[in-house]
Parts: C-alpha cells; sequence; structure tokens
C-alpha cells in the first residue's frame, strides 16, 4: 500500500501555474493561477483525497479491506473513486441529484456505486446523514468527512499554498491576495495559512455566488449553478473569521468567463474557474493593477458538458466578463 500510496504522490500536486493577461476598462492586469485540472483524476479535490487517504493509512483509521463512503458534489466522489480503486478499496459516493450526469458517468466509469439524493431526502445534508447511518452500521466503513476533517486543509497548507509561493518567486514574486470558491472550505484555508506563514500582510479572500451568499448570511439562500461551491451550509472546517471580505460572482458570469478562458486562451476550464478569475480581476481592482493575486483552476470542462456551460448564456448588466479582453498566458517552470 506505501508503494501504491509513493505512485500517486508522482501523478497529484506540482501542478503548472499560469499568468493570465487580460485588458479591463483600459488597464492591463495579470492573474496567478494554478491549473489544477493536471491532477490524477483532474480536479484540484485530488489533493486532498490523497492526504486525507495517506494520513488514515497512518492512524490505522481505513484498512486495505475497508470501504470508502463519501458524499460529494462531484469532484471529490471522482477522486475518491479513482484514488480509492486505484488502492484497491470499493467505494460508495453518495450526491446529490442534481449533478451534472459527467460527474455520475464518471464515479461509476471509475467503478463506484452512486446513491442519488434528491432535494425531497434532504439534499446535501441528507447525503451525509446518509453517510454517517451506513458507517455506524458497517465497520469496515471509512468516512473521509472532507466537511469536517482537518487534513482537508492540511493537504493546502502543505501541498497547494507552498507550490503557489515557490513558482511565484522563481519570476521574483510574492502574493498580494489569494482567492478561491468555497466547497469546504480547504483550499482557501489551507492556502492562506501557508501564505499567511510567509507573510502575515497577504489578503485570503473566500469565494461564493452572488445568487447563494452563504457564507455571507450565515445560512442557505437562493440557489446557484456554480457547482462545487456554496453548497446547503457553511462547513465545520470554514472559518471565515479568520480570512478577509467574501468576494461574490455571478453563475451567469462566471459561464461567460470560462467560456471566454476556451474560446480566447484554449482553456478549457469548469464553472468554477471562471469564478475564480472573476474574483482575482475584482481583487486587482482593488488592490492596484500591479498586485500580485493568486487563483485556482478547480478543474477542466469535461465536467460540464450536459450544463449551461455549453450554452448560450444571456449577458446581465452588472456583469464583468463581456468588458475583459483575455490577451495571453505565460506558463511557469514547476515548483519542484
Amino acid at each position: 500500500m506505501k508503494t501504491k500510496l509513493h505512485e500517486l504522490d508522482h501523478m497529484i500536486g506540482n501542478t503548472p501555474m499560469i499568468g493570465v493577461n487580460y485588458r479591463y476598462k483600459g488597464k492591463e492586469g495579470t492573474v496567478y493561477v494554478k491549473c489544477e485540472y493536471y491532477n490524477f483524476s483532474g480536479s484540484i479535490k485530488d489533493r486532498m483525497a490523497l492526504y486525507i487517504l495517506k494520513e488514515a493509512y497512518k492512524s490505522g483509521a481505513i484498512q486495505p479491506d475497508s470501504m470508502i463512503i463519501e458524499a460529494t458534489s462531484g469532484n471529490t466522489g471522482i477522486a475518491f473513486s479513482a484514488l480509492g480503486r486505484m488502492l484497491g478499496h470499493k467505494v460508495c459516493i453518495i450526491m446529490p441529484d442534481w449533478m451534472s450526469q459527467e460527474r455520475k458517468t464518471m464515479i461509476k466509469n471509475f467503478g463506484a456505486d452512486i446513491i442519488p439524493v434528491s432535494k425531497e431526502e434532504g439534499g446535501f445534508l441528507g447525503s451525509i446523514r446518509m453517510s454517517e447511518e451506513m458507517a455506524a452500521k458497517n465497520p469496515k466503513v471509512f468516512l473521509p468527512c472532507q466537511f469536517s476533517n482537518h487534513n482537508n486543509i492540511k493537504a493546502h497548507e502543505t501541498t497547494t499554498g507552498p507550490e503557489i509561493m515557490q513558482q511565484l518567486k522563481q519570476r521574483g514574486l510574492s502574493p498580494d491576495a489569494f482567492v478561491a470558491g468555497v466547497g469546504t472550505g480547504g483550499t482557501v484555508m489551507g492556502v492562506g495559512k501557508a501564505m499567511r506563514a510567509v507573510d502575515s500582510r497577504i489578503k485570503i479572500h473566500p469565494l461564493e455566488p452572488e445568487e447563494s451568499p452563504t457564507l455571507t448570511t450565515g445560512y442557505k439562500v437562493g440557489s446557484h449553478r456554480i457547482q462545487g461551491i456554496s453548497d446547503e451550509f457553511i462547513p465545520e472546517i470554514m472559518n471565515a473569521d479568520r480570512l478577509d471580505q467574501v468576494i461574490q460572482v455571478s453563475d451567469g458570469d462566471s459561464i461567460l468567463m470560462a467560456q471566454k478562458l476556451a474560446s480566447s486562451l484554449g482553456l478549457a476550464v469548469g464553472i468554477s474557474s471562471g469564478a475564480n478569475l472573476i474574483g482575482a480581476i475584482k481583487l486587482q481592482e482593488k488592490y492596484g493593477y500591479d498586485a500580485v493575486v493568486a487563483t485556482v483552476f478547480s478543474d477542466c470542462n469535461k465536467k460540464y458538458l450536459s450544463t449551461d456551460l455549453m450554452k448560450v448564456e444571456p449577458v446581465k448588466a452588472h456583469y464583468l466578463s463581456p468588458d475583459v479582453e483575455l490577451v495571453h498566458f505565460v506558463s511557469f517552470e514547476r515548483a519542484w
């Protein structure tokens, strides 16, 4: 098992970074982005999944014959399905039934089982309850518990954050701010801890959909189309008091920006990546266009082929993306 985990170390993390150059309102700026769709199963969630599994093996919380059961909105389910099967585990994913068909198909393709949960059955919170009930009945079940497991944060504190710092350093840069959409909160909390350990002045901003401002209100409000962030509750590991101002981005604007990244620069990313880029541009407006602002492209567009990402999206007056010209991007050396 140690050998298999070691092999995964070479497949996850140390992802490429790019500088996306753009023009907006007569100004030129550059946002620095980690391209996380280069990970093993295609998303940033591979980092968290691998770290949680490694720590669980160290502590004995998981055994070679354990079954992995996780409640997830998609990318985490795909990650645990791929890693779990590679390690020889049976995997069962419990997820809300309104997630994209591509997510469900990929999980099944990895040989995992899926239990869909409708809004009437409790949606996301119902999925978590079901996983806990299944674990209570079967001592061989391992629950990663992504929303409450602090190893989620540790994964990004020890990998994603230091990689961003190192890749920027290689170009003589240091970050002024970091922004990322909040699903579990692991990315923004972990990267924030790593960055502020180097410089406490760095601003760390969580991002949420303006149509469903759960972080701002403290409870679930409205609905949105940015799959993977702003679920039905504020996760246990998310501590907004340790972070800076919440950035809000419209789901429609995020779709338009993701479409523009693909059609202008050939960067085939998901909707949350469009949201993150908009959030980063908003921060450069706030802190100045010479500010070094970093973010992540969490996954690619292949999981969204049946969603509104592939349809014509109406433009609204307050959207930012229609006025952004994406010029080109430059690639950075790997961190290590």
